[in-house]
């Protein structure tokens, strides 16, 4: 909150060559405010002159929304087979319909088989003679809503279709599954791996970084050995160890922690890192004196005193963290080391791109690519944003 102070109204001096006993006349008494800003108001005031990072805010919001409601906003079953239509090629959207009639709301033509004569292979090409138009609040395929609403209400769908109606707006894979739902599904546990990693690796970060640097000593020495040792460790055959140690029978949420607290547990080093510095140059400043001499505890001293102090710093530190998580879980996913099947998420997605014929023919199964490039890209803009409008000493 904003506070402000009243400044004392100023009074007249006469001058020298005044005649004896007049009095100099008062204007009336004005208070000027001055409005002093806090920390956070000054750190949100600087944040929106960053239009970059003000609109990738928006995109990250967007994202968060896609993996809240993935069951909502996705128009198909991701784990729908489609024996004949594999690798269909994504359905181009048209405003106008089979009798070339224009309607506001577009649509989507039907498919039909097409079989190319020098390679054999099956195709499938626009069916211009059927189109299906889209509607909003359709019944879809049932689910539970987080696992309690059970509802078939979707964002979108075809109107007055039959179920089983072809609709591919990205494509399909090789087993004739929608892209564009499993992408949409994939958003929620690439976001999701991304914050709780970062989120574990900031209670690591902050607990083992804190006590290093506000303490010292033999303890300061030993967590920066570890810290050292961890950061040494190469990461790609880390990863191989890691991803081998994994049993195979494991389910999908079992991988999922997994996979969880080995980020975590790479991640934490470089906020430790950062915390202990800032402990260091804190520890000795007069506030931090001055709650010890009035007697407080240590660890009111920490929490209520110094990490306070550069929270700003933190929360742009970890929203830089939180792209390099997701492109760890995109690689292990990709190489096989993460997440598997049936779980859906962006690196798992890109599995299927690993065989080069394969992206030649069918180039829309990269599409989860640039879903990972728009999220960093995203997070990068905020982060520096962030990092920015934390900064005490920039313009």
């Amino acid at each position: 909150m904003s506070q402000e102070i009243t400044a004392l109204p100023q009074t007249d001096i006469l001058p020298p060559d005044a005649p004896a006993g007049h009095i100099a006349a008062t204007p009336a008494a004005t208070e000027t405010k001055v409005s002093v800003a806090s920390q956070w108001q000054l750190m949100r005031w600087r944040f929106k002159k960053h239009k970059l990072a003000v609109v990738s805010l928006y995109v990250i919001a967007l994202l968060v929304f896609v993996a809240l409601f993935v069951e909502f906003l996705a128009p198909v079953d991701p784990d729908k087979d489609a024996e004949l239509y594999k690798y269909v090629s994504p359905q181009g959207v048209s405003f106008f319909d089979q009798n070339h009639d224009f309607h506001l709301i577009p649509g989507v033509y039907g498919l039909k088989g097409s079989r190319n004569p020098e390679t054999l292979r099956l195709s499938y090409v626009p069916d211009k003679t059927e189109w299906h138009q889209f509607a909003f609040f359709v019944h879809g395929y049932p689910y539970k809503m987080w696992g309690v609403v059970q509802t078939d209400i979707h964002f979108f769908g075809l109107k007055n279709a039959p179920p089983d109606t072809p609709f591919f707006l990205l494509g399909s894979d090789r087993l004739g599954r929608d892209m564009f739902s499993r992408i949409i599904y994939g958003t929620r546990i690439s976001l999701t791996i991304g914050i709780v990693s970062v989120i574990a690796s900031l209670v690591l970060g902050i607990l083992l970084g804190g006590i290093s640097g506000y303490y010292g000593g033999p303890v300061d020495v030993v967590i920066q050995r570890v810290i050292e040792f961890v950061r040494s460790l190469p990461q790609i055959p880390l990863w191989l160890v890691l991803g081998a140690s994994l049993p195979a029978g494991w389910t999908s949420v079992q991988v999922f922690f997994a996979i969880t607290l080995v980020l975590a547990m790479i991640e934490w080093t470089g906020l430790a890192r950062a915390v202990r510095g800032r402990f260091l140059a804190l520890r000795e400043e007069d506030f931090v004196m001055a709650a010890r001499f009035s007697g407080a505890s240590e660890r009111r001293i920490i929490f209520r005193h110094m990490l306070p102090s550069f929270l700003s710093h933190i929360i742009a530190t970890l929203t830089l963290a939180i792209p390099r998580i997701i492109i760890f879980e995109t690689t292990l996913s990709f190489l096989g080391l993460g997440l598997r099947p049936p779980a859906v998420s962006w690196g798992v997605l890109l599995q299927e791109a690993q065989n080069v014929q394969t992206v030649a023919l069918s180039p829309w199964l990269l599409m989860p690519a640039f879903a990972v490039i728009v999220t960093i890209l995203a997070f990068n803009f905020m982060g520096d944003g962030l990092r920015d409008a934390a900064d005490p000493y920039g313009r």
